[in-house]
């Protein structure tokens, strides 16, 4: 089972390899769904390739965003690039740029990264037989979910199992997107799950703020008896000393090495299990939102009872009882029963400096211990790639050696190098099998490490130590060279395969809605609407599957729509199809008759989509959806939330005791219905959720208020 782990920078790159990572996932500046993070220029990516390449790591290019038209072309010189540099793979969640990428460069492995929300092994068969070679599950999956995604499908798996939450399903989360045009599908997100919220009674908190996951040795051992492929680290952003004890604890519990984990005392805003047993009552951390370290005592009396050992030069922050911060400092002194100390245990009282009066809780921002510990590992470490060498040292003939390894590829790179003096008998002592074996596998300097060792020679014979150390040398650096040449590619083109611009063609709107009762419903087929669907479930995780509706001709999943009964279906604006190569590669999917657009379209977008074999449809009215949550966050129904800026929420419990939030001003372009039918738009889809028939009766009477939210500004 391989770890998968992130590499936001070099330095974090270099931490990831050093601690044992198999393959790295890193972003080009732009583009990926951490455009936040350092990320890499081209010239770095490329050196970043070398490196990881001749440690025997895999890299992999994250594109995992929506993309516009002219993006995905525009992407293609640096992707030729990297791929002719020997890139491994790219992690994709647009349909549209994997159309765009299998085109151009078959050969390149493509990933489904887990923002495409492919919670079953139907969705997951589909994807591998249009080209993908691994899906990353969504973490809102169980272990049972898991396991049946495993026994009913052969496409490679990736599970997350430590790092950040996203609260909703990642890639239906537009909360950020709709309050300030920073998409979180194209890498921009605000995280707005992380700020404060209260409710209609008052509770106050990070409502929406879930705890990191972070799994151990049972459900490393769970995955890794099922067959688990690889999993995955979040951590992009973190500092690098976290990805490195991270990598490295993970890489001890593959092997089946049980210890204590470190990663908590190095980056810590709670930590849980996860969905990973269907617990979905410990997600949710309301207290606090960004990591303030591990908690290592409590106040009482100007006295620090401690729950962790302490040294000289711990990082600490002191808060109060509702875990508000009020200092941060260093530990200069520890005071235990007046006597000045320098590290204190579990259990003790001690003095610490700066102590505030409202103080209740001690949390240890940095570890000084553990990061000089793991800094001194990085000097020490670095990543290694199995090799294997044989000697032949005959008499009368140059010795030669012969060292062979596979790159990512699994290609054989083989290296063959002679000495330039003759074997000579021995004069008094002859060299011995053993100690031409050690000189070989003194490998400490170099990147590789011998897995095998063979040493082929006369009776009788010498060699100075130093000529065989120094073609040891000469046929490792050759090896290296060959190596890092054997990833090159030279079978693309410059010839781009492109999806052609179609001039639009206008055409006459028919008015739709999606409702969710049958009063809705009652006053549609009264006011004249008579093409009404369904609100269907979201995602397709492996043990709903059963629950879904086929006969519903609205597709809000892949599931629901490649087993779909009818014989022509809509698909939903929530599977984020917004360009033309989308709208390609679904035409493969004949009953697909509409699509409506993602909302994070914009009407200059729309036109360069240009037109398509399948119908376009648009969400003309709703209560922007921001979140789709897997779990109930409050016990009633329907809830409101205030952010600190004042916008309304209105949170609803639905039907499949899933969490819906939505922004409680709606969008409303009802009046753009001339201005649609020019840009090729079929069908202006009305959503309905909340609204009572009377309110819909005042919308259709009075087309509402205005407002286009992103149609008009689109989103960075």
């Amino acid at each position: 089972m391989d770890i998968i782990a992130p590499a936001g920078s070099v330095e974090r790159l270099h931490s990831a390899v050093k601690a044992g990572a198999n393959e790295v996932y890193m972003g080009l500046k732009g583009f990926g769904a951490r455009r936040n993070a350092q990320n890499f220029t081209l010239s770095e990516y490329k050196e970043a390739i070398d490196y990881a390449h001749e440690r025997g790591v895999k890299v992999l290019l994250t594109l995992n965003t929506l993309m516009m038209d002219k993006e995905i072309e525009a992407l293609y010189l640096n992707i030729k690039a990297l791929y002719e540099h020997g890139l491994d793979a790219v992690i994709v969640q647009d349909l549209g740029l994997f159309k765009f990428i299998k085109d151009n460069f078959p050969s390149l492995e493509i990933h489904g990264s887990t923002q495409m929300t492919v919670g079953n092994h139907i969705e997951a068969n589909y994807l591998k037989e249009l080209g993908f070679s691994r899906v990353v599950l969504p973490r809102e999956l169980t272990f049972e979910e898991i396991k049946k995604v495993r026994e009913n499908t052969d496409i490679e798996l990736e599970i997350f199992v430590s790092g950040a939450l996203c609260i909703s399903y990642s890639g239906n989360c537009y909360m950020s997107s709709y309050i300030g045009g920073r998409s979180g599908n194209r890498g921009m997100c605000a995280q707005p799950c992380r700020k404060c919220y209260k409710t209609s009674e008052g509770e106050k908190g990070y409502l929406l703020s879930p705890k990191d996951q972070f799994l151990g040795m049972e459900e490393i051992q769970k995955l890794k008896e099922i067959g688990i492929d690889s999993i995955k680290l979040e951590g992009r952003m973190k500092d690098p000393n976290y990805v490195f004890e991270t990598v490295a604890y993970y890489k001890d519990l593959i092997e089946g090495i049980n210890r204590e984990e470190k990663s908590s005392h190095l980056f810590n805003r709670g930590y849980g299990k996860g969905y990973f047993y269907g617990d979905r009552n410990n997600i949710i951390n309301k207290y606090y939102p960004a990591s303030i370290g591990k908690e290592i005592g409590e106040v009482l009396r100007g006295e620090v009872i401690l729950k962790e050992n302490i040294v000289l030069g711990d990082g600490i922050t002191y808060l109060d009882g509702n875990y508000e911060k009020l200092l941060g400092t260093y530990i200069n002194k520890i005071d235990k029963r007046g006597e000045s100390i320098k590290e204190a245990f579990k259990g003790d009282r001690v003095i610490l400096p700066k102590i505030p009066k409202e103080a209740k809780f001690v949390f240890r921002s940095f570890a000084k211990e553990l990061n000089d510990e793991i800094e001194n590992k990085m000097k020490k470490f670095d990543g290694k790639m199995g090799i294997t060498m044989e000697f032949y040292g005959y008499m009368g003939t140059e010795p030669r050696i012969i060292i062979e390894g596979y790159n990512n590829f699994k290609e054989k790179v083989v290296v063959e190098i002679e000495g330039d003096w003759l074997i000579e008998p021995a004069q008094r002592k002859s060299i011995e099998e053993k100690d031409i074996k050690e000189k070989l596998e003194e490998l400490g300097e170099t990147t590789f490490v011998s897995l095998k060792t063979k040493v082929n020679i006369s009776e009788g014979i010498f060699m100075p130590i130093s000529k065989i150390k120094n073609l040891r040398r000469d046929g490792i650096s050759l090896f290296k060279e060959k190596l890092i040449e054997s990833y090159r590619r030279s079978d693309s083109s410059y010839d781009i395969v492109r999806e052609e611009f179609e001039e639009i063609i206008p055409k006459k709107i028919e008015i739709s809605a999606i409702v969710r009762n049958k009063n809705q419903k009652d006053i549609l087929l009264k006011k004249g609407i008579d093409k009404i669907y369904f609100h269907g479930m979201d995602v397709a995780r492996e043990e709903n599957i059963n629950k879904i509706d086929l006969n519903n001709p609205l597709g809000t999943n892949l599931y629901s729509i490649l087993e779909n009964k009818n014989s022509q279906v809509t698909v939903n604006w929530n599977l984020n199809i917004g360009n033309r190569y989308a709208f390609k590669l679904l035409e493969n999917i004949e009953k697909i008759h509409r699509i409506i657009l993602s909302p994070e379209i914009s009407f200059k977008r729309l036109e360069e989509i240009g037109e398509t074999k399948i119908e376009k449809a648009i969400l003309a009215y709703g209560k922007p959806r921001g979140m789709y949550v897997e779990i109930p966050l409050f016990e009633k129904s329907e809830e409101k939330i205030e952010n600190e800026q004042g916008d309304i929420f209105t949170v609803i419990k639905n039907e499949f005791d899933n969490t819906e939030i939505l922004i409680d001003k709606p969008l409303n372009i009802l009046k753009d219905k001339k201005k649609l039918e020019k840009l090729g738009i079929s069908e202006m889809v009305l959503e309905f959720t909340n609204e009572t028939p009377e309110e819909i009766e005042i919308l259709l009477d009075t087309l509402g208020e205005y407002r286009n939210y992103n149609y008009e500004k689109g989103v960075y």
